[in-house]
This record gives C-alpha cells, structure tokens and sequence, in this order.
C-alpha cells in the first residue's frame, strides 16, 4: 500500500492493515480549503503533524469544519520535498501508548504543502494568493524559539536580519521576515484581520512573534520598503492579532521500530530520512497521546471551532497560569529530577527510572507532596489531574526517549 489519494480508496486493505482513514475525502477537502483557505501554519514538523494537523482533522470528521490546513516549512525545505509532496500532503499518525499498543491513522487534513522561500517562486506566489484571501483567519507557528529572533547574542541585529531590512518584501531569507511579507501582501489586499498564533515551546509566545514582526516592519518602513499605513495597521491588535498560548504534547523524532512496524502492516516507503539540515522526517510521525493546546481566544476575523478538538480558548492570564502549573510545578521539574538522576545511575530513558521505587517515590514527593502545596492552578484543569497523569502514563511510557 502506497501513501496516496488513489491507495487509500481502497479502505479495506487499509483497516485490515489497523489504519484508520478519514471518514472524509482528503483530495476534496484539499481542492475547497485551496479555493476558501482558512488556517495556514508554518513549521512542516513532526509536532505540525501530530498535533496541529490532527486538531484540524478531528474537526473536518466532527462536520465542524469544512475546510483543511496548509502547511508552509521556511527552513528545511526538504521535509515538503521528502515526506509530503510524494505522499499527496497524507500522513500517518502514530499514538505511542504506555501499554506499548500503536494506534494508528491516516491525515488527510492538510490541503497542501509549500516551501516558503523566494528561492521558489510558484510556492511563494501560493502563498502571497493565501493570504490575500479574505477567508484566512489564522497563522499558527512552530518553527522554535530560535525561528523568532532577529538578534544575535551580543543584542544587535544579525547579518541576515539586516540584508532583509535593506531588501525589503521581496527576497527576504529569515521566518520573521518572511512572515512580514506575507502580512505585507495582505495590507495591499485590503488589510483584512488576522490572528497570527505562536505554539511554541516558549514563554510570552505571542509578544515574540508580535515584536519581530513589528521590528521587521518598522525597519521597511524607514527605508521606504513599504506603503504607509502598514506598520500601524501591524500594530493594531483588532487587525492583527498575537494571541499567548502554551503547548504541551510529546513528540519524538521518527523511530525506526515505528517505521518498520508500518512496513510490516503493508504501507510503502516508510523511510526516516536526515536532511541536508540534519533535521528528521518522514511520511509519519509518533507521540504520545496525551496534549494540551491552550490559546488566548483573541481571533479579529473569526476563527475554526478549536475547542471541539479539546483546544482550551482562554484570556492570557489563563494561559499564564497554566504554563507556570506545568512548567514550575507539574512537569518540567519532574522531568529535570528524573533527567539528573538518570544520568547519575546509568539509565538510559524516563520510562525505565519510573519501574525504580526510589525514583519513581522521589517525583511523587516532589510533585504530589511538595508541588501540591505551591501550585499555580489555571482553573481550567486540576493540577492534581494534570500530574497524576504525567507521573501514571506520561512518564512510564516506553516509547519516550
């Protein structure tokens, strides 16, 4: 069995094989989310796949959503060219589970994929008609916090943060820049709102992403670059939005037991491939099950139905206070004890310290005994939830590194 359009008509052999197909038609939903775009994200990664493009498949399956999400990489243009174009922009999702189970599944929900560079004409002429169509409601980002920054660490501008300010729109080689182009194409096309949505690891996610682009911006527009009125309507937040958000979801780079477990069933072409920028892909992606998307629901030109794929929409403060229950008190210090440890008594994953009953009874203390009594708790989930499931299924999951 390939991993195309044509192959996965044939749903017998498919859920013989124990993959699950969309219970929709992915070339037509493809051709409508082309004709009517309403969500683009930039970042052709695994967390792109296992999460952002799930959240649109479940709302395509739930009749929610009639329109898909595209898809647009600005760094490693190889991930397009490798493990989606051939694939008919498909893929397979894989849920590791703690008992060791796969649950497996084919995503249908991405339309199209583009290499977003000036180095590709026809892909950037896509995506400057994407955005100039009213029907665009949201960007979403995971690029890594690395992707956002303009400035290099002795806090000037780098060389190529300057080579885009001086050339302008056209050409420009950094995401940010990038990103302020495609704004730019929209201004011209009548300025219609927009959310530009951050779900990056990092804190204050939304001001970074505002601040480059901003910055971008306001460069251009003191050199002329740019039409007058751009920079302001950037700025005004009931035009442009960038709303906070945390994420939370897993998600290792392919394994070879996975890909192998894929061709056993039957599909093709499962390869894992290290591109030329040493970042890794193929036409699958495996994470665990457990996620959390929590968004600032500030959308100025409407938004998807998110919330009915178990996306939290929010105020910021929420969104503050959940980042800090995870980050400060219900996972990353539990992971950071476990890490150090580890290491110290030659373990080799999490998995296998949470089978240790000292180990295991050091991040129950910390957690449930010492974090309980400190925790920031964001009203929109029990922390004590939270934790019981990171130290009872996150944890001791074997397939997490």
């Amino acid at each position: 069995m390939k991993l195309n359009y044509s192959s996965i008509k044939d749903r017998a052999a498919w859920e013989a094989a124990g993959i699950t197909l969309p219970a929709f038609d992915p070339e037509k939903i493809s051709a409508k989310t082309l004709e009517k775009p309403v969500w683009i994200h930039f970042g052709a990664g695994s967390l792109f796949r296992a999460f952002h493009a799930m959240i649109a498949q479940q709302l395509l399956e739930k009749g929610v959503a009639d329109s898909g999400v595209i898809v647009a990489e600005t760094f490693d243009y190889e991930m397009v060219e490798t493990s989606y174009t051939p694939y008919d922009d498909l893929g397979i999702s894989v849920s590791l589970m703690p008992d060791g189970k796969l649950i497996k599944s084919v995503i249908g929900s991405v339309a199209a994929s583009y290499r977003c560079d000036a180095s590709f004409a026809d892909d950037m002429e896509a995506l400057k008609k994407i955005f100039r169509s009213d029907s665009l409601q949201m960007v979403t980002f995971t690029i890594t916090e690395k992707g956002y920054a303009l400035k290099g660490m002795d806090g000037s501008y780098t060389e190529l943060a300057v080579s885009d300010f001086e050339n302008g729109p056209e050409g420009s080689r950094h995401a940010m820049s990038k990103t302020c182009g495609l704004l730019y194409e929209r201004f011209l096309a009548g300025g219609t709102p927009i959310a530009m949505v951050s779900t990056d690891n990092c804190s204050r996610n939304g001001e970074k992403l505002r601040e480059s682009v901003v910055a971008v911006a306001s460069e251009w527009k003191s050199r002329g670059l740019v039409k007058e009125g751009f920079l302001e309507w950037i700025m005004d937040e009931t035009k442009v939005s960038f709303p906070w958000t945390t994420i939370d979801k897993i998600t290792p780079r392919p394994d070879a037991k996975v890909a192998m477990e894929l061709e056993k069933s039957g599909v093709e072409d499962m390869d894992i491939r290290i591109t030329s920028r040493k970042g890794y892909t193929a036409a699958f992606v495996n994470a665990e099950r457990p996620q959390y998307l929590v968004i600032e629901d500030r959308f100025p030109n409407g938004r998807p139905a998110l919330e009915k794929a178990g996306v939290y929409l929010t105020d910021r403060d929420t969104v503050n206070k959940f980042e800090r229950m995870k980050v400060c008190t219900c996972l990353n210090p539990l992971h950071t004890a476990l890490a150090v440890f580890g290491c110290l008594l030659g373990y080799k994953t999490i998995a296998s310290e949470m089978e240790s009953d000292e180990l295991s009874g050091l991040v129950r203390h910390i957690g449930l005994d010492e974090g309980m009594k400190t925790v920031t708790d964001p009203g929109i989930i029990k922390p004590s939830d939270f934790i019981t499931e990171v130290i009872e299924s996150r944890f001791p999951n074997p397939y997490m590194p």
